[in-house]
């Protein structure tokens, strides 16, 4: 069984029912790497969806049933002369993201398998994070408090109440996935939980 990577977007052929079931999943997001995707990456012949990410059986220990490998790079975290949050080295949800996105693991490595095709475009984050939103830092209240321009996690879960999640913190920190919902499109640009229209999902956490 062929999963080797294209750079070409297939059409969506033979399920058109799913097209519609799955209107807002990962079905229909460009997480979807099948060769039944819709994004620019998909597979040219792996038909499972999930697998990229996930396996049934035999997972690893980064995620509940995580199937690829894990990025040992070092990484620039964010730095800012303003910033009061304490950033260091990537970690939880937003370390498997990087597993595709950093380009240090190739797309097709999981199950296993070590894979030969790279992220390309403007997706691809790398190892400098020094110009990207900080992440896999404590979003808690005494950092609100300290930094005087950040909603209070403890009286407004990260102002999303109400909207498509209710807290957008992992473990009570920043992560990738705050932002970003890589199972669920929304139809969102960036695959974002909630559209940024007037800047509305920073103001979800920013005040300023």
């Amino acid at each position: 069984m062929s999963r080797k990577i294209l750079a070409l977007p297939l059409a969506l052929l033979g399920i058109g029912g799913l097209a519609l079931v799955f209107s807002e999943s990962v079905f229909q997001s460009k997480h979807n790497l099948s060769f039944s995707g819709l994004g620019p990456v998909t597979a040219a012949t792996e038909a499972e969806v999930c697998i990229f990410c996930h396996a049934p059986h035999n997972a690893g220990a980064e995620a509940p049933l995580w199937n690829r490998f894990s990025s040992g790079a070092v990484y620039q975290p964010y730095t800012s002369s303003s910033a009061v949050a304490v950033v260091g080295q990537p970690s939880g949800a937003s370390k498997l993201c990087l597993s595709c996105h950093d380009g240090t693991v190739a797309l097709d490595s999981f199950g296993g398998a070590t894979g030969t095709t790279f992220l390309t475009g403007p997706t691809l984050l790398g190892t400098d994070l020094s110009n990207d939103h900080p992440v896999s830092f404590i979003f808690d209240s005494a950092l609100a408090a300290a930094d005087g321009g950040l909603e209070n996690p403890a009286t407004a879960p990260s102002g999303l109440l109400g909207t498509i999640r209710e807290d957008l913190l992992f473990n009570d920190r920043m992560e990738c996935a705050s932002c970003h919902d890589v199972h669920n499109s929304y139809n969102q640009a960036g695959l974002l939980v909630k559209s940024n229209a007037a800047s509305a999902l920073c103001a979800t956490c920013h005040t300023k």
